[in-house]
């Protein structure tokens, strides 16, 4: 039997233009951001435990990956296409920055894993329908201008499977969030004035990343929209993964995070919240 081929795009995406102003764009379309941000979210004893989490999480919620095509949306630096491609599966990774991609492909190359990396945008993204089994996105709706449209063509393009993951309502992670819009409304009106003033405007330097956090009855009826049900939930943690990278130390980390599951509290308020859904047999 011929090996299977990985699916092609279809088309050149015109919405990378359209939305390249948004900070998800700007942050990071730079070279240094794509190096800070693979150090910042994976360096140290704590970037490593959530790294292995969500690896093993991946790994629970997909299953067998041997030969499947799988397309992981807002690849980033990578880390989660070089996973999936390590238990066998045919991957692709996508995303908006081309500095992400030339740092995701650097890690490939150093990791010896094959997988084929594209840019295209999340909002449009150019395959055929159900060109793949499953479908990953981490850390895109949370910052998409337009997280719903995300959200259906992951759907659109998965045959089985859709994983996301998200900051949760009700979690430390939405106290941040309020803080990050009120700073990026302060950065949008002082661009505002510089660009009133004829100054030079240091917008691209002032953008924040003002993400948004959901309920997961919003995610799931998005999902059922689509022909999809929610089938499993996994949160991470309570504490601030911020406050757990300062202590720097799992087995603080490790000991905490399963008190506080322990006794219910993660499954009340843990974050982020990641979740797979499945195709409805009827859709």
């Amino acid at each position: 039997m011929p090996k299977a081929q990985s699916p092609k795009p279809v088309a050149e995406s015109p919405s990378l233009v359209n939305r390249s102003d948004h900070y998800s764009y700007v942050v990071y379309a730079d070279a240094g951001m794509a190096e800070r941000f693979d150090r910042r979210r994976f360096g140290g004893p704590i970037g490593a435990l959530l790294l292995e989490e969500q690896e093993r999480v991946l790994g629970d919620f997909l299953g067998e990956l041997e030969d499947c095509h799988i397309i992981d949306v807002g690849t980033g630096t990578g880390r989660a296409a070089l996973a999936l491609a390590r238990r066998g599966a045919h991957v692709t990774g996508v995303d908006a920055s081309a500095e992400m991609l030339e740092t995701a492909r650097k890690r490939a190359g150093e990791a010896g894993v094959k997988v084929i990396f594209d840019r295209d945008d999340a909002h449009a993204l150019h395959f055929p329908s159900r060109a793949f089994d499953h479908a990953v996105s981490l850390r895109v709706l949370m910052h998409a201008p337009d997280w719903r449209r995300c959200l259906g063509e992951l759907c659109r393009l998965a045959r089985h499977r859709v994983v996301v993951d998200f900051p949760a309502v009700g979690s430390v992670a939405a106290v941040q969030a309020v803080t990050r819009r009120i700073q990026a409304a302060c950065a949008e009106r002082r661009s505002w004035f510089d660009n009133a003033h004829h100054e030079r405007s240091r917008s691209a330097d002032r953008q924040v990343e003002a993400y948004r956090v959901f309920r997961l009855s919003t995610i799931t009826h998005e999902f059922e929209h689509h022909g999809f049900r929610v089938s499993r939930v996994h949160r991470q943690f309570v504490l601030p993964i911020a406050l757990h990278k300062l202590i720097g130390s799992r087995r603080f980390t490790v000991a905490v995070e399963g008190g506080l599951a322990a006794v219910g509290i993660l499954q009340l308020v843990g974050s982020p919240v990641t979740i797979v859904a499945e195709r409805c047999e009827s859709s």
